[in-house]
């Protein structure tokens, strides 16, 4: 009997981005490893979808500087921390996202 996987699929509105944090590999200070509730969590992301854009007064929408697969780097208490399909993501405004990390 084969089972399906059904993937939800998110918009965020307006200016708002959905993000997916970009873990940092294990912490060892020392030769002691810093277990998982001591971490502070990354503040860097890939977005994964973008809302349309900020819209003004006049109904005018601009574009977003950030697309998806971009990454970013983000406050520390930056988004609001979100599950879907057992994943956690982060939904934020653009204006959240302090820059755009090219190369690597």
């Amino acid at each position: 009997m084969a089972t399906a996987t059904v993937a939800t699929t998110f918009t965020p509105l307006h200016d708002r981005i959905l993000v997916r944090r970009i873990e940092e590999g294990e912490t060892i200070r020392g030769g002691i490893i810093i277990p998982d509730s001591a971490k502070e969590k990354p503040q860097e992301g890939e977005v994964i979808s973008v809302g349309k854009g900020k819209s003004n007064d006049e109904g005018k929408t601009f574009p977003l500087d950030v697309k998806s697969g971009d990454r970013v780097l983000f406050g520390k208490y930056s988004g609001t921390e979100i599950k879907i399909d057992g994943e956690e993501f982060l939904i934020m405004r653009e204006e959240e996202v302090l820059g755009i990390l090219k190369g690597k």
